[in-house]
């Protein structure tokens, strides 16, 4: 799995790229929390769930449809954030989402059941660069971590700050054009 600092630049470079008059601050700060939610099935291994088994981790909370079920959070504080019910859904569900494709890109662990229930059957992407992340603490701050860390700012957060800089650039400058039409 990939860190919590990663699992989080899915949203934040995504609110970079559509601009705080699409993603205000309470919308974004809800779907960086969206997109560490699937992680919360962690609390299975204290609880002596299979790791393997639905309830247990890389399970329920990394499908498809717990992100579309989460998604309804948005569609309810949409208009507290100002934005369309339809906008907020589709904005926490396309950040719960994010968690499991990143997961299904490391090289660790089991794969994602992404599709269940409609299907048993746990995936990984065929191109996995990302390395699987240290969960004890104490491993996560070693040099093993700070190798992970590295991996994860060049295969996820470089390209992903690339393409939102590139993407606010374009957006930017359709929005100087649209305002000197208008003027």
């Amino acid at each position: 799995m990939p860190t919590v600092f990663t699992h989080v630049a899915v949203p934040v470079c995504a609110a970079i790229a559509l601009g705080t008059r699409r993603v205000p601050v309470p919308a974004l700060l809800a779907g960086m929390l969206a997109s560490l939610a699937p992680d919360f099935d962690g609390l299975a291994f204290k609880l002596g769930i299979a790791y393997g088994g639905m309830a247990g981790h890389r399970g329920f909370t990394h499908t498809l449809v717990f992100a579309l079920l989460l998604g309804l959070a948005g569609w309810w504080l949409a208009p507290r954030w100002g934005m369309r019910r339809a906008a907020g859904w589709a904005w926490i569900a396309l950040c719960t989402v994010s968690h499991p494709l990143l997961d299904m890109l490391t090289n660790g662990g089991i794969g994602i059941a992404f599709f269940w229930p409609f299907s048993d059957v746990r995936y990984f992407s065929p191109w996995r660069p990302i390395e699987v992340s240290p969960i004890a603490l104490k491993k996560f701050f070693s040099p093993r971590g700070a190798q992970v860390l590295f991996n994860e700012m060049a295969t996820v957060w470089a390209p992903l700050l690339a393409a939102a800089v590139l993407a606010l650039v374009a957006r930017r400058s359709v929005e100087r054009r649209h305002s000197a039409i208008a003027a």
